[in-house]
């Protein structure tokens, strides 16, 4: 395709969200000084002076900032053409001239005095018309029990960090439960239908129905409410806001109201049989199909408004009816034409990722037809695991259509040092240069947040960079020091041997899901490589410790202190289970004794307490997130359960075991623990007898377990208890390992 193609095909998406009253100029500039205040409190936030001007971004159409004042008795002057672009101006001046750092884990916000001089104009545009944020998982593995205290934090630190495209999902099932009650289904009908609220991800995008519901009506009443001021916020700040579409799955029910439609069964999903997976999808030619479409996004769009662009996945991780490509086209056209029945300036924002999962069925042909089947520029691709696997490669851009080129990083919402900087730091600079790009944003689309927020920290600075950064070891030094408030040169050692281990996986095929032994059910044949030297980790955990005197007061430094212990301990766990299953395998009961021992009745409880000195490492914090969510008991424990499951058996059956594994006081204590110590327990008995290691009633007994700790009504702790630095020291003192553990491993495959 020719370059002047291409840019016409992006021209209808660089024109969206242009433009703009006096008035929205004003709103967005007091959503900026309002954010300012949240942040900074009300003295320091009147030494900054915040206005928004369209007219700053006239020449490139690109949001852009303008840094200048401060210095003593001036103030900061923070000019942006839209509230993100001042936002994300505010967040340069913050970090580059104050040496501040905002985080998840907590900021740190010491200004200095006076506030520095811009010692020249500052003026910055950005090369993406779109930083995007949120993969649709997001909502259930991190989002699923926020209230708006916590939403409010969440779109103050996309606003920092220059996001102006994200998903806005919340509330979309009631406005789903209006529309089958008018199409003629019952109430039972739909309450059948949907999923509990730790699963509805999964229910969004028709690979889930029933499993763990259903949804109440305060659920309901509580998502609008949300949805509403998520919307109201985000548009304050010039954000696009992303609504759901109807992606063609229907409830069963809607057989025995309209006996003659036309549905295909798909698959069974995730290991779940039908009684929850294998939805029903609305044939592309039925009548009913723009109707359902139709009557859906009216009714969204008259609660919510509207900034034109809708999200739906169709094939998420589900082989359609038939390969021809004339069917997957007419499937396409039809989610499609359904949203511009309502609003003809719609734009489809596509998930990548059904490429990448079923590659053997997602041939030239297959793509060809998706792609083909949208107006160009009315497509919008999310390149959702770019830093990997990137497919506008395997796609020639797309065949056309804009794309943004995401970082997926996570899966499941895990714990684990990870990640892939030099992949990322040169992914989308290496996709603007690509033969007729047709790129016009980066993306962050990890399935859950709350961890490696070194990785996202570099990719949402990319977001507003036209090249990669020049040296990766000096930025990640100005990381920590900005992360801590303070230089150290322990700490900063400690980040440089993080950075060329862990953060450093540069294999095509690496996957970011926590495969340790710690996190999965035992056996005798898990992996434990690595793609790191280990003793990089356990060099970075002593001198983090070697710094703890000087940074202890740094909030975000003792998270990085359990953080980091944390990943030792899965280290030396993958150790001890080695020499345990040495020793069964050569018949050694003493070494076996000695090693299982230690790994299940000491290393794992040492590890819980240590885990039980941070609030940001406690099951007690997560199960009560769910708990608030209700508004009696009886609601209260359902919410639990289902937050419960997800984090373990992930179905009734461990349909999807451990996939959204976490390593958290408590969750370690009675879940992980347990299961650790029938392992070692059946595997010396088998030794003792004399007879094989039976895995499969192993299998069996660890679901007892599995399950009673889902079903347990046990109440955790939601404050810490212990000095971090105190038992994270003890930690080392007893387990840091000697030779010879100190070895190297290099297959980039499991943490």
């Amino acid at each position: 395709m020719e370059a002047v193609a291409v840019a016409a095909a992006l021209g209808f998406l660089l024109l969206a969200g242009a433009g703009g009253s006096a008035g929205d100029e004003a709103r967005e500039a007091a959503a900026v000084r309002a954010l300012l205040t949240r942040l900074l409190g009300p003295g320091p936030a009147a030494a900054f002076s915040v206005s928004v001007e369209r007219a700053l971004a006239a020449e490139s159409g690109l949001d852009t900032y303008r840094l200048s004042g401060g210095g003593a008795g001036a103030r900061v002057q923070l000019l942006g053409s839209t509230g993100v672009a001042a936002a994300a101006g505010l967040h340069r001046y913050l970090r580059d001239f104050c040496g501040c750092h905002v985080a998840w884990s907590g900021s740190q916000l010491r200004l200095p005095q006076p506030l520095p001089a811009v010692p020249e104009v500052l003026t910055e545009a950005t090369p993406n018309r779109y930083r995007y944020y949120q993969n649709v998982c997001t909502h259930s593995y991190s989002f699923v029990w926020w209230d708006w205290a916590r939403w409010e934090r969440e779109i103050d630190w996309m606003a920092l960090n220059g996001i102006n495209l994200a998903l806005a999902w919340n509330g979309q099932e009631a406005i789903w439960q209006r529309v089958y009650l008018a199409l003629g289904m019952t109430q039972s009908e739909i309450d059948e239908y949907f999923t509990g609220p730790a699963f509805l991800a999964w229910g969004r995008m028709g690979n889930l129905h029933t499993w763990d519901g259903p949804l109440t009506r305060s659920w309901h009443l509580k998502q609008l409410y949300l949805q509403h001021r998520i919307l109201d916020r985000m548009r304050s700040f010039g954000m696009i806001p992303v609504l759901p579409a109807f992606a063609g799955h229907v409830p069963k029910a809607i057989t025995r109201v309209f006996p003659q439609v036309n549905v295909t069964q798909l698959g069974s999903w995730g290991h779940f049989n039908c009684s929850y997976s294998c939805s029903f999808l609305l044939a592309p030619e039925d009548p009913l199909f723009p109707v359902v479409g139709s009557l859906f996004l009216r009714e969204l769009t008259k609660e919510f408004g509207t900034d034109h662009i809708y999200g739906a996945d169709t094939f998420n991780e589900m082989q359609p009816p038939s390969s021809e490509p004339a069917y997957l086209a007419a499937a396409t056209a039809a989610v499609y034409q359904a949203m511009t029945a309502v609003d003809p300036d719609a734009v489809w924002l596509l998930q990548g990722w059904l490429f990448h999962h079923q590659r053997t069925f997602w041939g030239p042909a297959q793509v060809g037809a998706v792609l083909g089947a949208v107006p160009r520029g009315r497509l919008l691709v999310l390149d959702l695991f770019a830093e990997s696997q990137p497919m506008y490669i395997r796609t020639a851009s797309f065949q056309g259509q804009p794309f943004i080129w995401c970082m997926l990083h996570n899966f499941g919402g895990n714990q684990g040092l990870f990640g892939a900087l030099e992949a990322v730091n040169r992914g989308p600079a290496a996709a603007r240069l690509f033969p007729n790009s047709t790129m016009v944003g980066t993306g962050m689309t990890p399935e859950g947040i709350g961890q490696n927020e070194v990785v996202y920290a570099l990719m949402a600075e990319l977001g507003w960079r036209k090249d990669p950064v020049a040296d990766l070891e000096a930025w990640v030094t100005s990381f920590a020091a900005r992360r801590y408030g303070v230089s150290h040169k322990d700490a900063e050692t400690a980040w440089k041997l993080l950075l060329r281990s862990v953060y450093n996986c540069s294999a095509e095929a690496y996957s970011g899901h926590n495969q340790s032994p710690l996190v999965k059910r035992p056996s005798l044949q898990m992996g434990t490589t690595v793609w790191y030297n280990r003793s990089d980790v356990f060099e970075a955990w002593w001198l983090l410790l070697t710094a703890a005197p000087a940074l202890a007061s740094s909030p975000a430094f003792l998270y990085d202190l359990v953080d980091v212990t944390r990943q030792a301990a899965q280290e030396l766990i993958s150790l001890y289970y080695e020499e345990a299953r040495t020793a069964y395998l050569n018949k050694e009961l003493v070494p076996l004794l000695r090693a299982g021992g230690i790994l299940a009745y000491e290393l794992l409880p040492a590890l819980d307490k240590v885990l039980a000195s941070d609030s940001r490492f406690l099951l007690g914090s997560w199960l009560k997130q769910a708990r608030e969510m209700a508004v009696s008991e009886a609601e209260a424990h359902f919410y639990e359960q289902n937050s419960r499951y997800q984090l373990t058996l992930w179905g009734p059956e461990g349909n999807i075991l451990d996939y959204a594994n976490k390593q958290l006081a408590g969750l370690v204590a009675d879940y992980y623990t347990p299961r650790w110590q029938l392992f070692v327990e059946m595997l010396v008995q088998s030794l003792a007898q004399g007879v094989p290691f039976q895995q499969q009633q192993f299998d069996k007994n660890a679901f007892e377990l599995e399950e009673a700790f889902v079903l347990s009504t046990r109440r955790y702790p939601s404050q810490p208890q212990g000095d971090t630095v105190d038992l994270a020291k003890k930690f080392f003192l007893k387990y840091y390992p000697r030779p010879p553990y100190m070895v190297v491993y290099f297959s980039c495959g499991s943490f």
